[in-house]
C-alpha cells in the first residue's frame, strides 16, 4: 500500500478528529466528566499551594494519563458494544479489565497527589 504524501491540510483535519473525540468524551462519558472535575480541584490545589516544578510535572504525568486511559477505556467499550451488542462473558472481561487499568492509575494517581499535596494540608492545621 502506498503512503499518502504529506499534507499539512490532512494534519490540521486530524486534529479535528481529535476534538471531536474529546467532546464525545465530555458529552457522553460520566466518568470522563467526573476526572476533569478532579482535575481541576488538583490544578487549582497546585496554585494556591505552589507545588514546586517537579511536582507540577507529576501532577501532569498522572492527569494526562488518567484522562488518556479514560478515553481509550471508553473507545474500547463503545467498539465492543459495536461489535457485540448483546451480553457476552469475553466482551465484559475485556471491559473490566480495561476499567481496571483505568483504577489502578487513577489509584496511583491518587497515591501522588496524596504525597504532594497531604503534608501541606496537615500544615494549615
Amino acid at each position: 500500500m502506498k503512503q499518502k504524501p504529506f499534507s499539512i491540510k490532512a494534519r490540521i483535519k486530524s486534529f479535528e478528529y481529535a476534538f471531536r473525540g474529546l467532546w464525545h468524551l465530555l458529552k457522553e462519558e460520566h466518568n470522563y466528566r467526573i476526572h476533569i472535575v478532579v482535575m481541576i480541584a488538583v490544578v487549582a490545589a497546585g496554585f494556591i499551594f505552589r507545588i514546586e516544578e517537579w511536582e507540577w510535572i507529576a501532577v501532569i504525568i498522572c492527569i494526562g494519563l488518567v484522562l488518556a486511559l479514560e478515553a481509550i477505556n471508553s473507545a474500547l467499550e463503545n467498539f465492543l458494544d459495536f461489535v457485540s451488542p448483546e451480553k457476552h462473558e469475553k466482551v465484559m472481561k475485556i471491559k473490566d479489565l480495561a476499567a481496571g487499568a483505568v483504577l489502578v492509575f487513577s489509584i496511583a494517581a491518587a497515591i501522588v497527589g496524596i504525597k504532594i499535596f497531604l503534608p501541606r494540608l496537615l500544615n494549615l492545621l
